[in-house]
């Protein structure tokens, strides 16, 4: 009796603190078709404004006739900081810091967000640079020069040089075929080189319009009165065409992919298994979540605690379901320990699905996994930076902004039969690739 008081208590006090974290927010398009999303939040004088614009690294640059080129979306996140008609080349960053704010940008496959922190005081001044930089940046020589070092730069301690930094690479080429995804968001840099800058000047026009982008404001503002600066700043902005694209279709993958990729960063040898998924935003995807955090999630998870606290076969293992937006890509990665072999260590984990194919996880590792995603969900905006980019993203590549208050019941109304089902359908053998991550060989 006491147990089950216990449990009750537990979940009121879990659905108050939901509904105390209930996000408000307003959404209406612009004439131009800029998507406005504002979230009032007068508790701290802070405010966000940032810019989500619908291109990313699967968009390719240059053109048929000149070649495709990669990394394009990726190159602008560093382009679109050089300066503008009124903001002077390296002034960019000065602005923001001497006001008190702090500002960055980032790329995925799928979208490109640029962000700006400022006291609340400075909310005009915020709109301001991104109506800016939607409207007149400066696209030149030297900017292009400029961000092509800095890109090259970043592209060598982050993937060329870090240890294991090619893994998602050389997932990405073996799992996709005709899809952009194969390509690296960065980008290859011979690409970059043989750009001109009449493609950089074309790619920003297509993709880097109004009608193309979602602006969100989040903090201490009055809604009136931002209304009216958004509307002066990006309402005479032209809307420009809106982008098409032509997704290509993957076949389904009916033989184990095996293929091996040498890292001369690395000692310790890796084995990852990868699956191609539904993409975010699908029902099963978000059970593969599920199945990610029950495999992975936390040092009493079932892989954790079987390889690398029980048998001490591995040094780490995980699973995990990345998402995109027209295919997820879900793996299985492990780092063996001593002697133990790739193909060990591989049998292993695939005895875990096996199971969960086989028979149902217990009500208890249910209910475990349910408060994992509880409490993920009550953290999940914690700041006004974070309420910003969420609700972005959910409007722009899920379709739906009011998931930031009710995805969480998504992921109550799994079942643990929908596990069952979503492991059988997905993770085979005979559905993936198998990678064999090594050090690089002696070429002497």
């Amino acid at each position: 009796m006491k147990k089950s008081l216990f449990a009750m208590a537990l979940l009121l006090f879990i659905g108050s603190y939901s509904n105390a974290q209930q996000v408000e927010f307003e959404e209406y398009d612009l004439n131009n078709g800029l998507h406005v999303i504002l979230h009032q939040d007068n508790s701290a004088p802070v405010v966000t404004v940032g810019v989500m614009y619908d291109v990313g690294g699967k968009d390719l640059g240059g053109s048929p006739e000149t070649g495709l080129r990669t990394g394009f979306a990726h190159f602008f996140e560093h382009l679109l900081f050089e300066g503008t008609k009124n903001i002077n080349r390296g002034e960019w960053f000065e602005i923001v810091s001497s006001n008190g704010g702090s500002n960055n940008a980032n790329t995925s496959q799928d979208r490109t967000y640029y962000y700006e922190v400022f006291p609340s005081n400075n909310l005009e001044l915020g709109l301001w640079m991104e109506s800016e930089r939607m409207l007149h940046p400066v696209i030149d020589q030297v900017g292009v020069d400029t961000q092509n070092e800095v890109v090259k730069e970043e592209k060598r301690l982050r993937y060329d040089n870090s240890p294991y930094g090619q893994i998602l690479f050389a997932i990405n080429e073996a799992l996709f075929d005709k899809h952009p995804y194969k390509f690296k968001n960065i980008g290859e840099m011979e690409d970059l080189d043989a750009s001109t800058l009449a493609e950089f000047q074309a790619y920003f026009k297509k993709w880097y319009v109004p009608n193309n982008a979602t602006l969100v404001v989040t903090g201490d503002m009055d809604v009136e009165e931002t209304k009216a600066m958004i509307e002066s700043y990006f309402g005479e902005i032209p809307k420009g065409e809106k982008p098409v694209r032509v997704v290509p279709k993957e076949d389904p993958i009916t033989e184990t992919i095996k293929t091996k990729y040498y890292d001369p960063n690395i000692q310790i040898p890796a084995i990852i298994a990868a699956y191609r998924t539904p993409g975010y935003g699908t029902r099963d995807s978000y059970i593969l979540n599920m199945v990610s955090s029950y495999l992975s999630g936390g040092k009493s998870s079932v892989l954790y605690k079987k390889l690398v606290d029980e048998q001490k076969q591995a040094l780490a293992v995980q699973a995990v379901n990345i998402g995109q937006r027209d295919y997820g890509v879900y793996a299985l990665f492990g780092l063996p320990l001593g002697d133990v072999s790739l193909a060990t260590l591989l049998a292993e984990m695939d005895e875990e699905i096996v199971k969960m194919q086989n028979e149902l996880i217990s009500e208890r590792d249910y209910e475990k996994l349910q408060n994992q995603f509880e409490n993920q969900f009550v953290n999940s905006n914690s700041s006004m930076q974070g309420i910003a980019s969420s609700l972005a993203t959910y409007q722009m590549l899920y379709g739906d902004v009011n998931l930031i208050n009710n995805e969480i019941e998504i992921y109550r109304s799994i079942t643990r039969e929908e596990i069952q089902a979503a492991v059988k359908k997905y993770l085979n053998p005979n559905q993936r690739v198998e990678l064999e991550y090594l050090p690089k060989k002696n070429e002497q």
